[in-house]
């Protein structure tokens, strides 16, 4: 099947079949290899990427679902000159990563928390990052990154 996305800005035709998922047409048929398959269970978070604004685990939608959606990656978030989104620039600058397999779905997670909560609190953030695992950090760095980024992106 052929399925008209709109990826990181630009519009992109995936032959697939029926039940593939969207972490594999964006990895295999895309070749954007920042979304990340760590448990292909849905639990770990490492595939999150924006569908229409809104994070979802790749890992657990067939790409066929999203005709003509716009889907963001972590390559998508920089601009065009590469600087990089205020989210990705907090994750750097306050070490809210370590090995860096699940900072690709944390950061996509982090972006849309903001959006939707615009001031959340350690606590909500907390809550709202449940469904992204991390194995290195023990996540106090990864709450301070998403408070500084979510204050950066409140001043753009």
């Amino acid at each position: 099947m052929k399925v008209q996305l709109k990826v990181n800005g630009r519009a992109s035709e995936v032959d697939v079949a029926p039940n593939t998922l969207l972490v594999t047409a964006i990895r295999e048929h895309l070749k954007l290899t920042g979304t990340h398959v760590g448990c292909d269970t849905a639990q770990c978070g490492a595939c999150t990427v924006l569908v229409n604004g809104r994070a979802v685990k790749s890992c657990n939608t067939l790409a066929v679902q999203h005709p003509g959606a716009e889907i963001t990656t972590i390559e998508g978030l920089a601009a065009a000159d590469g600087t990089m989104h205020p989210m990705q620039a907090a994750f750097k600058e306050c070490h809210g990563l370590q090995c860096g397999f699940c900072t690709p779905g944390m950061v996509m997670s982090a972006v849309d928390l903001c959006k939707r909560h615009p001031n959340a609190s350690e606590q909500q953030i907390r809550e709202q990052l449940e469904g992204n695992l991390c194995r290195c950090t023990g996540y106090q760095n990864i709450v301070r990154a998403v408070q500084t980024g979510m204050a950066e992106t409140a001043k753009a």
